[in-house]
């Protein structure tokens, strides 16, 4: 079963290299399932088992059709984006008769894990008709090449430093430098004319596909982990749920790699304005509202650091989370994580319902702590938030490793929370 659920996890983050394929994957799993597809624009009366997309963003949700209107939300939220390499709008550059392309670093990467590694291209196209394609290019195209040692002989002791501007520009031919050339060869992948195209939100991908590690298959190697594991163990626990006293919902934002402001970020209105829609279409008022966020709990599902052996002098020495041992509760009094007693105590309910084994991360207190989109779930709506997530190493390397028994565990206890007994 573990290994069942650890395949099904890596065909997803195979084939959703960005935020834009990683929520068209997630809508095809919700109609498979007998979700139906929503129009931000449109009405929705009676809609019951249903979710809306917008751009990277999705919210999924499963009520009873006779819900009260201050009926409380179980709330479980993710994220679709992963640091990475993003195309500049006229990317055509090069020198010394390679042909190049210029990118903007995107989030909080590991730049070296970048180097040397064969690159794809994705992401979305928006056209001149209005029209918006998803763009993937899975298949060797570009290369950011490392210097040879022979040209930097104190790497190795002096360390690896990369100058974001000069050092990460991907080659991807020789010849000289001309304009126009990607978005010709951008056109020619979508079957139109580069006079069609309008503007494009790409980015590389590392071609390298997932792989099950270790001598008992114990690991998981891939890229994206951060934080496509949560969305898909997010959607594989809304399908599982049965509506009930609660209403379920599943958030994946985008743009949390950049501080979550955005349309389709966490500080923006998508989940609050599908909350608000969800009431009044049930003929409540804004009381009603306010009564449902009272009751109601998110938990922010992303992933955690686990303990790093070659470096625990970098962990906090009591809590030290181990892959394969289950969720991790994520706690910071400084309120990087929105976990607190209470939702603490709600989360390890769901994982004792669910038969699942929980660990707590807390950071040392002169190592500074990450965040997720709970604090800001939390502050924008009012709700009592838990943080948790896997624990992975690597975190924002092109390549990062986890625990293949964990997306299981997760799933389980995601499952348990947003159906409380």
């Amino acid at each position: 079963m573990t290994d069942h659920v650890a395949r099904q996890l890596m065909a997803y983050l195979a084939a959703s290299p960005s935020p834009y394929h990683a929520v068209a994957n997630a809508a095809a799993r919700l109609r498979e399932a007998g979700f139906q597809a929503l129009d931000a624009r449109d009405d929705w009366p009676g809609a019951a088992t249903a979710y809306v997309a917008q751009g990277g963003a999705l919210v999924a949700w499963r009520r009873l059709p006779d819900a009260p209107p201050e009926q409380p939300f179980r709330i479980v939220g993710a994220h679709t984006d992963s640091p990475n390499l993003r195309l500049k709008p006229r990317p055509d550059v090069g020198a010394a008769g390679w042909r190049q392309l210029g990118v903007e670093v995107y989030g909080g990467a590991l730049l070296n894990s970048w180097l040397d590694r064969d690159l794809g291209l994705s992401g979305r196209v928006a056209l001149r008709d209005g029209d918006v394609r998803l763009l993937l290019v899975d298949r060797p195209m570009a290369r950011v090449p490392q210097l040879a040692i022979h040209l930097d002989r104190e790497v190795n002791d002096k360390g690896l430093l990369l100058d974001r501007q000069r050092h990460l520009l991907p080659v991807w031919g020789l010849g000289p430098v001309q304009p126009g050339a990607l978005g010709a060869f951008v056109a020619g992948e979508l079957g139109v004319t580069p006079g069609d195209i309008a503007a494009w939100d790409l980015m590389f991908h590392d071609l390298t596909a997932p792989a099950l590690l270790g001598r008992d298959d114990e690991l998981l190697a891939s890229a994206r982990l951060d934080n496509l594991c949560s969305c898909w163990c997010a959607i594989e626990a809304l399908v599982g749920s049965e509506a009930a006293q609660t209403t379920a919902v599943v958030c994946l934002f985008d743009h949390e790699e950049v501080g979550s402001g955005s349309a389709a970020g966490a500080a923006g209105p998508v989940l609050e304005g599908v909350l608000e829609r969800l009431v009044y279409g049930s003929g409540g008022s804004a009381t009603h509202l306010r009564r449902a966020l009272a009751g109601s709990v998110c938990a922010s599902s992303d992933m955690a650091h686990a303990a790093h052996p070659n470096y625990l002098e970098r962990h906090e020495p009591e809590h030290q989370p181990v892959p394969n041992q289950g969720p991790v509760l994520k706690v910071n009094v400084g309120q990087r994580y929105a976990t607190d007693a209470v939702t603490s105590a709600l989360f390890t309910k769901a994982c004792e319902q669910a038969g699942v084994p929980w660990q707590v991360f807390v950071s040392r207190n002169n190592m500074p702590c990450g965040s997720t989109i709970g604090p800001i779930t939390a502050t924008r709506l009012g709700i009592p938030t838990v943080d948790v997530g896997c624990a992975q190493l690597s975190m924002h390397s092109a390549r990062e490793l986890m625990g293949s028994h964990d997306p299981a565990l997760l799933t389980g206890a995601l499952a348990a929370f947003l159906d409380p007994a």
